[in-house]
């Protein structure tokens, strides 16, 4: 038995907004942006579009694209950094939004590797029989946590969604092996400075750009050969590498370490920047969508965050 990928699905704000424009309101400019991270555009969620409404739409699409009705779904696994509400979860709030009466709903909080992370809960909760169905969801508002003052790290996020739907099946297709790590000993690398908890407030982001890079490419590189080894695999073996859209040098530096060929990782960044736990189920609807990924394909999902957190998941598509 295995979690199989029967549908995905993906949500972005209504604006979008370039480098030129964001060029207007923060000390920077497109050359600067794009030289360093790659990016060309982000897309920031106006008023009424929240973490729940990007990550319902996306959950709709993902059970269209499955051609399953929702109340088939028995598990709603959402990650995010970015709650509508401290509680309840805001996959209960999709739950409701999608007119499911009952199914197990909650949400995972491991910032960019969030997605791993609830991919291999999912997975894990489905091959032990807690349900059939499962809807998988990286959604983020991360626009909402920035100082736009900043323009070392306001430049770098967008907001969005993306979802999955994973069937439980016997055969050969679905999820192959996970690896999931964490070292809370660099909470200080990168980190939001605010919570209930501690300060009462939301807070805003800071990193410590170089030092996550460094970390990121060695951590990435490391988590990708375990899983393929877990997998009975080898970098050979992969069609498509789908990482966490952080930063474009990020993912050239990982691709050379693996000597992976470029034109196997999947690459969104350019286009909606950093959207944390949705950065990855984004890349992989789009490279669905538009014919690259195709069944049968062995595909690796990797991702970095903040805590650290980091992870990777293998698939026969």
């Amino acid at each position: 038995m295995r979690s199989v990928i029967a549908g995905t699905g993906s949500s972005l704000p209504k604006r979008r907004v370039d480098n030129e424009e964001l060029a207007q309101q923060v000390d920077t400019s497109d050359q600067w942006i794009v030289e360093r991270t790659g990016i060309r555009s982000r897309y920031i969620a106006g008023e009424g579009e929240t973490t729940a409404t990007l990550a319902t739409e996306a959950a709709r699409l993902a059970l269209e694209n499955a051609g399953i009705s929702a109340s088939e779904v028995d598990l709603i696994v959402l990650a995010t950094a970015t709650p509508d509400q401290t509680f309840p979860s805001s996959a209960t709030k999709v739950q409701a939004a999608l007119g499911i009466d009952d199914c197990v709903a909650f949400d995972v909080h491991a910032v960019c590797t969030g997605f791993l992370y609830a991919v291999t809960v999912a997975d894990s909760m489905l091959r032990a029989g807690t349900g059939r169905t499962a809807l998988v969801i990286g959604a983020e508002t991360f626009s909402r946590l920035l100082d736009w003052e900043d323009r070392t790290t306001c430049v770098l996020f967008g907001d969005g969604a993306g979802a999955l739907v994973l069937r439980a099946e016997d055969g050969d297709r679905g999820i192959l092996a996970t690896k999931l790590h964490a070292d809370g000993r660099h909470n200080d690398l990168l980190f939001v400075d605010g919570g209930p908890s501690s300060t009462g407030t939301v807070g805003k982001l800071r990193m410590k750009g170089r030092e996550v890079f460094r970390h990121a490419v060695v951590n990435l590189a490391e988590v990708m050969n375990e899983v393929l080894d877990k997998a009975g695999l080898t970098s050979g073996d992969v069609d498509w590498v789908v990482p966490h859209q952080a930063n474009a040098r990020i993912l050239d530096a990982t691709a050379k370490k693996l000597s992976l060929p470029s034109g196997k990782v999947v690459v969104t960044v350019d286009k909606h920047a950093n959207t944390s736990a949705a950065s990855v189920p984004l890349a992989l609807d789009t490279a669905v969508k538009d014919g690259r990924i195709k069944r049968g394909d062995i595909v690796v999902l990797e991702a970095m965050g903040g805590g650290f957190t980091w992870g990777a998941a293998v698939l026969r598509y």
